[in-house]
């Protein structure tokens, strides 16, 4: 067993990393992606979202599943009974089982399940690591490659009531600090952002973050602006 969480850490260690905090208005998840086609960070259910990182076919099995049990649980009961508790519960089960089975290879993956609540102390975010226990997390999180290092500075920095420039600021910060020390410049270009945004009057609150609004979001100058995510720039998740 200690073999293949160790198989499991080092897999999960060479994959870019994901961070997600909350912020006044809801909840950030951001990625360090360039990639715009295969996403790190996906929308489950109306309040739910997910984010990943380590091998991509393992999560998106993984993100699929989540979907069809959302979907099922609030068509045959009610809307308000797909919880993102439920819902780790769930991905615990499936990582829990594939890593004690001695027929398979454990899942190189770590996820990360968040529902945004009606006020920020009703916010729920949960990290599965490979072995399938919960963790529930306050604040801030961090999965991936530099997670240690990253959840650290997040620690001493994040605090409650950040706007959203404020917020992504500070998670692009935690992501530019390499194992060394030193730090790295990342764009928007390299970056997958999407919130979880609270005052949304829809039911479904999931929004990437895009193009020319996460731009002017990372600009020094524009970083009181965090209200400007409710202009166009941004684009639903396709569930």
């Amino acid at each position: 067993m200690a073999d293949r969480a160790e198989y499991a850490r080092k897999g999960i260690a060479r994959g870019r990393s994901v961070v997600v905090l909350q912020y006044a208005d809801g909840i950030v998840f951001v990625a360090e992606n360039p990639s715009r086609a295969l996403h790190k960070v996906s929308e489950i259910y109306d309040r739910i979202a997910f984010a990943a990182v380590g091998k991509y076919n393992e999560f998106e099995n993984l993100r699929i599943g989540g979907v069809r049990y959302a979907d099922l649980r609030g068509y045959t009961y009610d809307r308000e009974d797909v919880t993102a508790r439920g819902l780790a519960n769930v991905y615990a089960q499936t990582l829990g089982t594939i890593f004690s089975s001695a027929a398979e290879k454990p899942y190189e993956v770590e996820l990360i399940v968040a529902e945004v609540g009606e006020g920020p102390e009703d916010d729920q975010i949960y990290r599965l690591p490979h072995d399938g226990s919960i963790v529930d997390e306050h604040g801030s999180v961090a999965v991936g490659g530099n997670a240690d290092q990253i959840s650290s500075y997040l620690d001493q920095h994040h605090r409650d009531g950040l706007t959203l420039a404020e917020a992504l600021k500070l998670a692009v910060d935690s992501l530019s600090r390499d194992n060394n020390g030193g730090e790295r410049s990342l764009t928007a270009e390299q970056l997958e952002v999407a919130v979880l945004d609270r005052t949304r009057p829809q039911k479904r609150k999931f929004k990437r973050v895009l193009g020319r609004q996460l731009s002017r979001l990372l600009e020094p100058e524009e970083g009181a602006a965090g209200s400007e995510t409710e202009s166009s720039g941004t684009e639903e998740s396709d569930g």
